[in-house]
């Protein structure tokens, strides 16, 4: 298995996945969800299968009957729903500000 770097395109896959973990996802609908062109978007997809984290079916549909080739549908593995919850963590956890630090941050020479 290949170690995944979650870059923040990533961690916007793994969310996506993980507001439905129960909802296998096809490409296409991804694109949309994410906002990503199929070029960006497929190269994230084949790393997290490659690593394990996802899971890859075709969809079993009659194409003659529904009019369009059967879908490839995408979904987190047990491993990779473990593994993206962590990661999303620990990246929240990140981006946290400092302790002590304000929450919010001010133009320079300016006050909010």
């Amino acid at each position: 298995m290949d170690e995944v770097r979650v870059t923040i395109a990533v961690a916007k896959v793994l969310r996506t996945f993980l507001d439905d973990i129960s909802e296998p996802r096809y490409g296409y609908e991804l694109m949309q969800l994410t906002g990503f062109p199929s070029g960006k978007l497929y190269p994230i997809l084949a790393r997290l299968l490659r690593a394990g984290w996802l899971i890859r079916e075709q969809e079993e549909i009659d194409p003659a009957a529904a009019g369009r080739p059967a879908r490839r549908l995408y979904r987190l593995s047990p491993d990779g729903v473990q593994a993206a919850r962590q990661e999303l963590a620990a990246l929240a956890q990140q981006l946290r500000p400092a302790p002590g630090l304000p929450g919010r941050l001010r133009p320079e020479g300016g006050s909010a």
